[in-house]
Order: C-alpha cells, then structure tokens, then sequence
C-alpha cells in the first residue's frame, strides 16, 4: 500500500508545494489518488496554517477531501496541534489532554488517525478513536521510547497499522536505522501491517528499503519537498509517481501492490 502525506507541519514559507486550505487539500489528494496513491494522511489547518484537531477545521478539510477521493484519508494528533501539551502524568489532578476532548468534538470523522507513542497520552488518544470507531495508526518513531512503549501497550493488538517512522535524516545511515526500527518493532507488531517512512533526507532511501521488504510505504510533501534525483517535486502526485517508478524498477522486490479501497 502506498499512501501519500500530503503536507505535515509544513507551511507555505517551506514550499509552494503546501496544500494548506481543505480546497488545495482536497485537489492534491485529487491528483496524488490519480497518480497512485491509495490511501490519504492530512494535516488539517486553521487559515494561519497550524496544524490543529479543532472540528472547525477537521471538518472542512476531512469533508473537501473525502468528497474528491475514494480512499480511506487519515489525520495527524501530534501533541504540536495543541497549544497546551499533556503534562507527563495521568494521575488525580493532572490536566486532561485537549486532544481527546477535540476527538470527542469531532462531527466529520476520519477512517483513521496516526497517534506518536512516545508523546504522553497516547494511549488515551488511541483509546479515544477506538471509541469513536477510527483506526489507529501506531507511529513508532526510532530514536524515540516510542517502540518499546507500544510493545507494552494492551491496546496494540487493536491498532489498525504500525508506522515505522525513521527519524534519520542522513541518506547513508537512514536505511540501516531503519531495519534497527524494524526489529524492535517485529516481536510486537501483533500481526499489524507495517508501513515503513523516512522523512527528509532519508525519505528516498527509507522507501527503497520498505519496497525491497515488501512493506507498505508514503511518500508525500510532509516527508520530502524533493524528488529522487534531486529537483524539487511540483507536488504529491509527482512524489507518487516518482514512488512507483522506483517499485517498478525493483523487480525483486514485492512492490507496492494495489490495496483494496475499504476504508481503515
């Protein structure tokens, strides 16, 4: 499965490339469904281009880009789409993250939603979309006590899919971090399908790998603003297509397949 990130925490100033508004959400996803791309992650956006998990700005975006795609789309809850963070602790007096009480807002739902183990109060937020029906994407991200977290999590074995998110930048070691990621992660992934990323430098390399392993893999403005020879991408669908070029170049490796359009 390929899926296509369409703009993370990235901002206009980053690249022109942005969507930022549900309209040019909406048109990207368009064009990156077009292109090959089977499945949607969205950083929704207030009109000053934070990322934010408002239903006032969910909505919008969930619905511009539902109504232009026919496959499953999912949203970020990263602990930045707050002002206020959860506070390390979940005993009697502690703040209640905000991020549950905007899942429980939320009018216009998601399929799924990525949730960073290593951020406190994941398991809250992952509780939360499981009661609201939406699949969980468990974002393990190397570096980070994120994996072994997860692996101690009862939750686990009912998230929708693990994210294996490969925080090295640098395209020499990136691929070698990754397989490190990857059999932390192996013992507890519960049978869950692993979708396997870099980010920046290490994107191109990262997705060579996952598509070697047979791995689902995205690609997308959030993870790379460049193609893999270098030149800046005039937008997702060409990080899409780029994408599949590579898999179809490695005949030894599974490839990226064509995943069934359900939604998670």
């Amino acid at each position: 499965m390929l899926q296509v990130c369409l703009n993370g925490p990235r901002t206009a100033a980053d690249s022109g490339a942005v969507p930022m508004s549900p309209a040019t959400l909406a048109e990207a996803a368009r064009r990156a469904v077009a292109a090959g791309a089977e499945n949607v992650h969205v950083h929704p956006k207030t009109p000053c281009g934070r990322d934010s998990l408002s239903p006032r700005v969910v909505g919008p975006a969930l619905e511009a880009v539902k109504a232009a795609v026919d496959v499953p789309v999912g949203v970020t809850t990263g602990a930045w789409t707050e002002p206020d963070p959860p506070a390390p602790s979940d005993g009697p007096g502690s703040v209640p993250d905000r991020r549950v009480e905007r899942i429980r807002s939320w009018t216009v739902l998601p399929d799924h939603a990525s949730v960073n183990w290593h951020e406190e109060g994941a398991e809250a937020l992952a509780a939360a979309l499981l009661e609201r029906g939406i699949g969980v994407e468990a974002g393990l991200w190397s570096g980070t006590p994120g994996p072994g977290r997860f692996l101690r999590s009862p939750l686990a074995p009912r998230v929708l899919r693990v994210l294996a998110e490969v925080t090295d930048t640098d395209a020499g070691s990136a691929p070698a971090t990754a397989r490190a990621l990857l059999a932390e992660v192996a013992a507890g992934a519960h049978g869950r399908p692993v979708l396997l990323h870099g980010w920046d430098g290490g994107a191109w390399p990262v997705l060579r790998l996952a598509v070697e392993l047979g791995l689902d893999t995205r690609i997308g403005i959030e993870d790379t603003l460049l193609l893999p020879d270098g030149r800046p991408a005039a937008d997702n669908a060409e990080l899409i297509a780029a994408a599949l070029s590579l898999e179809s170049g490695n005949s030894s490796s599974r490839g990226l397949g064509r995943a069934d359009r359900r939604a998670g």
